[in-house]
């Protein structure tokens, strides 16, 4: 059995530009062993920059088996359609083609191997997921916009001013840090967690 390793392609990116209006793409992630994932597509402006890094790890989209978009927003999710072989973990749906299956997240991990799952962390929206990988480094957490980035960890506004609901994203994130050794942010580069641990 190989042991998954976690890269991410295209680290996202979160700037206010004026009052009502702000430049944003999520990150875009490749986790790869037995099974090949990508998690989060990024926009539709990021079509050639993902067909690009996808070829520079020797992979196409019909490589790819699982594309997991933490949550809805187009910033996640622009680029669904370059992996129509794929099965789709959007949010709480689950589905290959036009066949879905039924999986309550609220109540269970959905395990796409035994190094990796897909738990319900609500609180950026109300069907967020994140990604849990246990890979050659560690424990890897591919969290969407749980974590908007490393900074709002220190500025929580960051988060707040984004989150539908933050008593649940709070309390979500504190999980998260408890269990990861890394965090893959919806808008930041990956960091390390032991500094921020309780």
């Amino acid at each position: 059995m190989r042991q998954y390793k976690v890269k991410v392609l295209k680290p996202g990116y979160s700037q206010w530009i004026k009052p009502d209006k702000l430049r944003a793409s999520g990150t875009i992630t490749l986790v790869y062993g037995n099974i090949n994932i990508i998690v989060d597509t990024g926009g539709p402006c990021d079509k050639l920059a993902l067909l690009d890094v996808l070829a520079g790890e020797g992979l196409t989209p019909d490589d790819i088996m699982y594309v997991v978009c933490t949550h809805g927003h187009s910033d996640h999710i622009g680029n669904n359609n370059l992996f129509p072989e794929a099965i789709f973990i959007v949010s709480h749906d689950i589905s290959q083609g036009d066949c879905y299956t039924l999986h309550d997240f609220n109540r269970e991990p959905y395990f796409i191997d035994n190094d990796v799952e897909v738990i319900a962390t609500p609180g950026h929206t109300k069907q967020d997921v994140s990604v849990i990988v246990r890979s050659n480094r560690g424990t890897v957490a591919i969290v969407g916009d749980l974590f908007e980035c490393e900074s709002d960890l220190e500025q929580e506004d960051i988060w707040k001013n984004m989150s539908e609901f933050p008593e649940e994203q709070e309390a979500n994130r504190k999980m998260i840090l408890e269990i990861a050794d890394f965090i893959i942010p919806g808008h930041g580069s990956e960091f390390l967690t032991e500094k921020y641990k309780p």
